[in-house]
């Protein structure tokens, strides 16, 4: 009996609450009147992910390189019911711009609900040779950014008890030939923003993390990436971009969506949840 009460019990809660973290059904009312960032914005799921919200009547400020194209999403978005749209142009691979951009979008906005960090920069499927280069210039904007722009909007979002969305691959979770730069930055991600959760809720943080785990969607990026390469079919940015901002708003630990099916069970690894579990007793936490 007192085994079951020092393991089995635990072991049981920590799979009911992984398995069945919310009980509560997605409104699109969730997100009328939030103050919402989203990165690379201006085609692809970024852009759908601005429409939807902006049907929802959310506040939105976009960003990405292209400043014709974020013009052209924020007119759409103003017409589809945003509360209100801006957007400021630059680029991921400036960390300066990064940190700056998330405080001219928390003045434009009065402050911030959520970020939806999905920028990335595009690495062609090939076998990796040496390039350091490429390699760093990967991990800077695919990783390090995301971080840049985290920690310049957490005091935003401690105010607001708001979200971080953090768009993923199952190239962060699993390995696959000829991805390893962009498969380092997703798992980089996975490794610290669940790390970072982990914090949250130790020091009684009140920023969600969700970290969204995708498969081959039907972007333009991506589909020039694996163009000739890839055989599979890809999933409709569309619904990919609503069902990553219910999660989101239902503030899920993991949200996955591709053609896989059995994604979630096969790449959520409960057996890592229980090792998470245990560790944490190892440690002194009244520091």
């Amino acid at each position: 009996m007192a085994l079951m009460k020092k393991y089995l019990l635990p072991i049981l809660v920590l799979f009911l609450g992984y398995y069945y973290s919310t009980k509560e059904e997605f409104r699109p009312e969730m997100l009328q009147g939030k103050k919402v960032i989203v990165t690379g914005a201006s085609k692809g799921i970024g852009r759908e992910m601005a429409y939807h919200l902006s049907t929802m009547g959310a506040h939105v400020v976009l960003t990405a390189r292209s400043e014709e194209g974020l013009q052209k999403v924020v007119s759409r978005c103003l017409e589809l019911g945003a509360a209100s749209a801006h957007y400021i142009a630059g680029t991921m691979e400036d960390m300066t711009f990064a940190e700056q951009f998330v405080l001219k979008a928390g003045k434009l906005m009065g402050g911030l609900d959520m970020l939806i960090l999905n920028h990335i920069t595009y690495a062609p499927m090939t076998f990796y040779h040496n390039d350091i280069h490429s390699l760093r210039k990967i991990m800077e904007v695919n990783f390090i950014s995301y971080v840049v722009l985290s920690v310049a909007a957490l005091p935003m979002l401690k105010q607001s008890n708001g979200s971080i969305v953090v768009i993923s691959s199952t190239a962060g979770k699993m390995a696959q030939p000829m991805v390893a730069p962009y498969s380092a930055s997703k798992f980089a991600l996975d490794g610290f923003f669940s790390t970072i959760r982990e914090e949250h809720l130790l020091t009684k943080v009140n920023v969600s993390i969700t970290l969204c785990v995708l498969g081959l969607i039907n972007t333009e990026t991506a589909m020039k990436a694996t163009s000739g390469v890839l055989t599979i079919q890809a999933a409709p940015k569309e619904e990919c971009a609503l069902e990553i901002i219910k999660g989101a708003a239902l503030r899920k630990n993991e949200v996955y969506y591709g053609t896989w099916r059995w994604s979630p069970i096969l790449l959520g690894n409960p057996g890592r949840r229980i090792l998470e579990f245990f560790s944490k007793k190892n440690y002194n936490l009244d520091l």
